[in-house]
C-alpha cells in the first residue's frame, strides 16, 4: 500500500509539472486582442506579432509606404575616417535604391542587380554600402519582410532606461547575408526602435565565428518628424555583447539630413552608361 501511494504521488507531480510546462509554452504564443488602428487590423495577434505591429504603428509604416520614394543625405564616419558621403534615393518598399556619392560615382540597385558607375570607380564595399545603410534607415518598415524570424527577449537597459528587446534572424537564402542577426531595443512606452545590436556576416562564406566575436550596435538618436513620420537623424555605433549590452566609446557615426519624399521614381533607377555590375 505504501508503495502504491508513493507511485501515485510521483505520477501526480509529473502530471502537474507537464501541465505547467504546457501552459508556459502556450503563453509564449498567447493570442492577445489588438484594436483596429493604424493599419494593424482586427482580431488577435500573437505576442511577437503584436510587438512588431506596435513598432510599425509608432513609426507610421502605413503613412511611410503611401509615398513612392524617399531621399536623404548621408554622411558616415567610422574609426574617425570618412566612409561615405552622398545622397540616397530609394523606393519606400526598398525594392530599388540609388546612392550618389560626393566623388560623383553612383550605385544603383534596379530591383535585381547592383551597378557601379563609372566602371573604373572603386568597387570595394560597394554592395555592402548599397544594402547596409538603407537597411538601417528602413528597419522599422522591414520587420515583417519575407524570411524574417523573431524571438522576444528580456528588457535591457539603454541610457539607463529599460527597453524591450527581440532577436531577429533570417531563413536561409534571405538577402545577401542571411547569417546576420539583430537584437533590437524598443522604447517600452513609445514603441519606437531605439537601437539594434548586430553582426556583419557579409563575405564570410557562411563562417560567422569571427563576426560573432565582435558584435556592434547602432543607437538611433535625434528623431525628427517629417510629414508626421519620425526619423532618427543621428546614428551612433558602439561595441555590444550579451553581458554588457552597448558599451565603450563611439566607433562610428552617421548623420542623416534633408529627408524628402518623392511621388515618382521617374528614371532614377535606370542603369547609366559606363556602369558595371557588382555581383555577390
Amino acid at each position: 500500500m505504501k508503495y502504491f501511494l508513493i507511485l501515485f504521488l510521483a505520477m501526480t507531480t509529473i502530471s502537474c509539472n507537464q501541465d505547467k510546462k504546457e501552459k508556459t509554452e502556450d503563453k509564449k504564443n498567447e493570442m492577445i486582442p489588438v484594436e483596429p488602428d493604424g493599419g494593424i487590423g482586427d482580431g488577435a495577434l500573437s505576442i511577437i506579432d503584436n510587438y512588431i505591429a506596435s513598432i510599425e504603428k509608432a513609426h507610421k509604416k502605413e503613412a511611410f509606404l503611401k509615398h513612392k520614394a524617399v531621399s536623404f543625405n548621408i554622411n558616415i564616419l567610422f574609426g574617425g575616417k570618412p566612409h561615405l558621403d552622398g545622397k540616397v534615393t530609394m523606393l519606400t518598399n526598398s525594392t530599388k535604391i540609388r546612392i550618389d556619392k560626393k566623388d560623383e560615382s553612383k550605385l544603383i540597385y534596379d530591383g535585381q542587380k547592383v551597378f557601379l558607375c563609372p566602371e573604373d570607380a572603386n568597387e570595394k564595399g560597394a554592395r555592402f554600402d548599397m544594402f547596409t545603410w538603407t537597411y538601417f534607415f528602413a528597419m522599422p518598415y522591414k520587420l515583417n519582410d519575407p524570411g524574417t524570424k523573431w524571438e522576444l527577449g528580456n528588457n535591457r537597459a539603454l541610457d539607463n532606461v529599460d527597453h524591450q528587446t527581440a532577436k531577429l534572424t533570417f531563413e536561409k537564402g534571405t538577402g545577401d547575408a542571411p547569417d546576420d542577426w539583430y537584437v533590437i531595443y524598443t522604447d517600452v512606452n513609445e514603441n519606437t526602435l531605439k537601437s539594434a545590436a548586430y553582426i556583419v556576416s557579409f563575405g564570410s562564406g557562411g563562417d560567422t565565428s569571427k563576426a560573432e566575436e565582435d558584435p556592434h550596435a547602432v543607437h538611433y538618436k535625434d528623431f525628427q518628424m517629417i510629414d508626421g513620420i519620425p526619423f532618427a537623424t543621428k546614428w551612433d555605433f558602439y561595441g555590444w555583447n550579451e553581458e554588457k549590452g552597448i558599451y565603450g566609446d563611439t566607433i562610428g557615426e552617421v548623420t542623416i539630413s534633408d529627408i524628402t519624399f518623392l511621388d515618382s521614381e521617374s528614371n532614377l533607377f535606370e542603369t547609366p552608361e559606363n556602369a558595371k555590375e557588382i555581383k555577390l
